[in-house]
């Protein structure tokens, strides 16, 4: 991602932003174990592919009261130095670029959150974005006690060789109001976490972007996504093809957008009100790409999860396809977008 970026989450039907230099990965809450004598904010750990994480309540952190945990709860992880810390948030929104002089550091009046060193500036974006754009004051903070509870905690007289089991037996204590059902779903999540270091190969996890076209799930290589944005006023381009839409101001700088259906062998759909545009880098080529919905900015996927394309059950392009995976208890298609713009017929010298 490039610099002022900001990784963009929902808590309490407000939106807050944080660099993306400290995101580590998402994924749906699961369910934690908890640490007898923890800070209220602190929920617990979670055993992430046999990394004992500590998960806070990002409420807390603002001097909020907590809510309940619900199934749509997500958790992001952020890394600071060599430590790894969780927060609990309602939403995953969205990656943005903002430039610095569009943030200031006055919150509105009508701004009722705590600072208690965590915002570090205001915007505007679709609503007041509280950006965290100098987390080092709250994380060093959970620093100095946190992690050091973790580590006397899980250094308790317990072998080596039994202590993931032995702390992943003790109950979990957080989302009370949870029903059996959901207990089960907060259960297996924490299962399928704790894959140890040495069964994968963690340099081969794959970074996605999850958009959607023509109600299908696509999943986009994380590292050419420079950011996603609304649709604003599009002015077309003459004499180019149904699939060039047109060009697009963001910010000072000409983005032509691009439809990518045809090459995957989608109808054309028309522009409507929800509809985004994800504005990608391929090599030299920034374009940005129109979609009807981003339903997850960052997601890490195995790549023994990966299964291979069958032409036979799935009617899009396979050719620019790396192949499927399930998501949501659907199935998602593994596009190579650079593939889509360099061989697909897409660029057009006037246009692009």
């Amino acid at each position: 991602m490039k610099d002022n970026s900001y990784f963009i989450f929902g808590l309490n039907d407000r939106l807050y932003g944080i660099s993306t230099a400290y995101v580590e990965e998402v994924f749906p809450l699961p369910e934690f174990v908890s640490i007898p004598e923890a800070p209220r904010k602190m929920i617990g750990v979670v055993n992430l592919r046999g990394e004992m994480i500590p998960v806070t309540d990002f409420n807390q952190s603002l001097g909020l009261q907590s809510s309940d945990y619900r199934l749509t709860d997500s958790v992001i992880v952020l890394r600071r130095e060599k430590n790894k810390i969780g927060i609990i948030v309602n939403q995953v929104c969205e990656v943005l670029t903002i430039a610095p002089d569009e943030i200031t550091t006055e919150l509105a009046p009508h701004q009722t959150v705590t600072e208690n060193g965590v915002i570090g500036g205001l915007t505007r974006h679709a609503g007041d974005i509280l950006i965290l754009s100098d987390p080092e004051n709250w994380l060093s903070s959970i620093d100095s006690h946190t992690f050091n509870l973790v580590e006397n905690y899980l250094t308790q007289e317990i072998p080596s060789s039994q202590l993931s089991e032995e702390i992943l037996a003790k109950p979990a204590v957080f989302a009370p109001n949870a029903t059996p059902e959901e207990r089960e779903i907060f259960r297996e999540r924490a299962d399928s976490l704790k894959l140890p270091f040495e069964s994968q190969d963690l340099t081969l996890v794959k970074s996605l972007t999850i958009i959607v076209l023509n109600h299908q799930l696509f999943g986009i290589d994380l590292g050419i996504v420079r950011e996603f944005t609304e649709i604003q006023q599009v002015t077309p381009i003459p004499c180019c093809p149904p699939h060039i839409v047109g060009n697009m101001n963001l910010r000072g700088e000409i983005v032509t957008l691009v439809d990518i259906r045809p090459v995957l062998n989608l109808p054309l759909a028309a522009i409507t009100p929800s509809s985004k545009a994800l504005i990608v880098e391929v090599e030299e080529i920034l374009a940005g790409v129109i979609v009807e919905d981003v339903r997850e900015s960052m997601f890490l996927l195995n790549p023994l999860q990966i299964i291979a394309v069958t032409p036979d059950t799935n009617s899009i392009n396979h050719e620019y396809l790396q192949g499927e995976a399930v998501y949501a208890e659907k199935i998602m298609s593994i596009l190579d977008l650079g593939k889509v713009f360099l061989n697909g017929g897409l660029i057009v010298e006037q246009g692009m």
